[in-house]
Order: structure tokens, then C-alpha cells, then sequence
């Protein structure tokens, strides 16, 4: 059973930093994209980052320059390094990995439970 589980979130002051890390459990073959979403209170789901296999990097213009998101293909790991935050960022945060589990499954997109990032004025 892929499992994505994701740590880091909390409540910090505008212009602090946090880091949002998210690693892959289970029986895994490959992993193609991974990223970031978020969700703030009355919006849809949103993109913030992704990054492909090959390190090839994507981000939402409302974070370029701030955030920074980076893998670890040795330990399925995603993280997200989030610096001079603003309230606007204020969301829950959810992992996703496109992954293919076995070489009798396909590829799918799997989603973590979701971090509460909270960033005060």
C-alpha cells in the first residue's frame, strides 16, 4: 500500500520560512512527477510546485523566487522550502507523487493527507 505522508506545516509570522517535506511508503517502481498543491480556505486546490524525475522544476508565479522545491530519488522524498511567507500562503498543503507501484499497475497519482501551513500578519 503508497502511502505519502507529509510533515513540516504549522504557524509562523509573515517573512519566516518552513519547510514541508513529504516521503513515499511502500512498495514503489517508479516515480515520475512530484509536487506541491494547496488549498486555501475557499479556493480550489491549487498548484505551487513540481519537479520531474530528471530534476526539472515548475512553480506557481505567486511563489517563484520564494519557495524552492527539491527530491530525493534514493529516498522517494519531496520537500519544500517556503521563505519570506505571506498570509496569502496561509493553506493546507498536500503532496502529490505519480507513481506506478508494481509492474502489473499503472501509473497513478497518489495524494498525502494534507500539512496546515498558517501564516500570520
Amino acid at each position: 500500500q503508497v502511502q505519502l505522508v507529509e510533515s513540516g506545516g504549522g504557524l509562523v509570522q509573515a517573512g519566516g520560512s518552513l519547510r514541508l517535506s513529504c516521503k513515499t511508503s511502500g512498495s514503489v517502481l517508479e516515480i515520475n512527477n512530484m509536487g506541491w498543491y494547496r488549498q486555501g480556505p475557499g479556493n480550489q486546490r491549487e498548484l505551487v510546485a513540481t519537479t520531474t524525475s530528471a530534476g526539472s522544476t515548475n512553480y506557481a508565479d505567486s511563489v517563484k523566487g520564494r519557495f524552492t522545491i527539491s527530491r530525493d530519488n534514493a529516498e522517494n522524498t519531496v520537500s519544500l522550502q517556503m521563505n519570506s511567507l505571506k498570509p496569502e500562503d496561509t493553506a493546507v498543503y498536500y503532496c502529490k507523487a505519480q507513481l506506478r507501484a508494481s509492474r502489473w499497475d499503472v501509473v497513478r497519482n497518489y495524494w498525502g493527507q494534507g500539512t496546515q501551513v498558517t501564516v500570520s500578519s
